[in-house]
């Protein structure tokens, strides 16, 4: 193996040493290691300032996350050998915590694989790349994959926004098999939702929120409940499920609102759900005016912030969400609200929430913390990984 190196400043080292993967490009020394000698998505040996080899890596010169570790040593080079003993791991995993194949199988750097994301259902796969040098290395993973588990078929849902920022072109593509014309199927706490891991959201299935979802076995049974950006209808109708009477699934796409009804009308709740197509906001004051009440009520948004600078105005999007939401809420309601924004931080969720509370003169309890699954592990040296973040609260009056 005769990768080149790219060599770090002096004292850059230390976040890859304590266990970090990313190197940024102010931390190269670019007189030894010049960024322009790369090309996107180079394998490179990752070294520090006197030279001494950290591990092997791959970079792209046009991003300011110029380069990823993924194998610590120079022992194995970026193939597909070692993409195989990575997805072994991986599921070996995944095997523990599921009965069924239907959870994220590799989820990026914490699964030393940065830049790499695959769902799984059942003998379907959904594959994304959202670095050059995983895009470099797709035929090696495709190859990888059908080793390791032999899928009916492996899709490329290379489509995410987030390329962009390593200059990669968007597509969807079939990496392995034969187009099928039958819809996917996703299984989950015994139900069947039908998804699109062609034209879906993300990879066709949020799984990252599906322990969070058990929550409502113990909360629903007789209740009427309202999920707003339902998408697919994942928490509506594990509502239903749990003995809701009534569920009102909400969201912006007719596309979604149609796979809802498809989807209640699979698991036997047509007559309970109903899918409404509406912008949240607009909706929620349309409830409020029309002095509409459900005693629960989740909030599942996308991600109001998405850069850093965001934060400021994403704060009063989540306290706005969360306020209206509450004036839907009965007397003694239950709140969900959630945020997959990673900088939006745990604690200033919970204290816009807590702010809508106090303008609206109620008081919150909070019942139980949700997390990201455990297929979507987190990395201790990679906040960013931590992602997931939401709350169960019991909404009063004001003591």
């Amino acid at each position: 193996m005769a990768y080149p190196a790219l060599v770090l400043k002096r004292g850059e080292e230390a976040r890859l040493r304590a266990g970090h993967l990313w190197v940024f490009s102010n931390e190269v020394d670019v007189t030894r290691s010049p960024l322009s000698a790369f090309a996107p998505g180079d394998p490179c040996v990752i070294a520090d300032h006197r030279g001494k080899p950290i591990g092997v890596g791959y970079v792209n010169p046009n991003s300011l996350i110029c380069a990823r570790l993924v194998q610590r040593g120079i022992a194995h080079a970026l193939d597909r050998s070692l993409i195989v003993h990575r997805l072994k791991v991986a599921l070996s995993l995944r095997e523990r915590l599921f009965d069924e194949p239907w959870y994220r199988l590799v989820y990026g750097e914490s699964d030393g694989l940065p830049g790499l994301t695959i769902d799984r259902f059942g003998d379907v796969l959904v594959a994304q790349t959202t670095t050059a040098g995983m895009e470099r290395l797709k035929d090696e993973i495709t190859a990888a994959v059908v080793k390791v588990l032999a899928p009916r078929q492996l899709w490329w849902k290379n489509d995410a926004g987030i390329r962009a920022m390593e200059h990669l072109p968007e597509y969807v593509d079939l990496g392995h098999g034969e187009p099928a014309t039958q819809a996917l199927l996703v299984r989950e706490a015994g139900l069947e939702f039908e998804c699109d891991p062609v034209g879906g959201q993300k990879t066709g299935w949020f799984y990252d929120q599906r322990f969070n979802r058990d929550h409502l076995a113990k909360l629903c049974t007789g209740k009427r409940v309202l999920d707003m950006f339902s998408y697919l209808g994942g928490w509506g109708l594990r509502a239903a499920a749990y003995g809701a009477r009534e569920i009102v699934c909400v969201d912006a796409s007719q596309d979604a609102v149609d796979a809802i009804s498809r989807n209640a009308a699979r698991n036997g709740f047509s007559d309970r759900v109903t899918a409404v197509r509406a912008d949240a906001f607009d909706h929620l004051k349309a409830l409020r005016e029309q002095r509409e009440h459900f005693d629960i009520v989740v909030l599942d948004p996308p991600a109001f912030v998405k850069r850093k600078k965001d934060l400021a105005e994403g704060r009063i999007a989540y306290r706005r969400l969360n306020e209206l939401g509450m004036q839907v809420l009965a007397r003694d309601g239950i709140l969900v609200t959630c945020s997959c924004s990673w900088h939006m931080p745990r604690v200033v969720l919970l204290d816009a929430v807590q702010q809508g509370a106090r303008h609206l003169d109620r008081q919150v309890q909070l019942l139980f913390p949700l997390h990201q699954g455990p297929d979507h592990p987190v990395h201790p040296a990679i906040p960013e990984t931590d992602y997931l973040k939401g709350f169960i609260l019991r909404v009063l009056p004001a003591a």
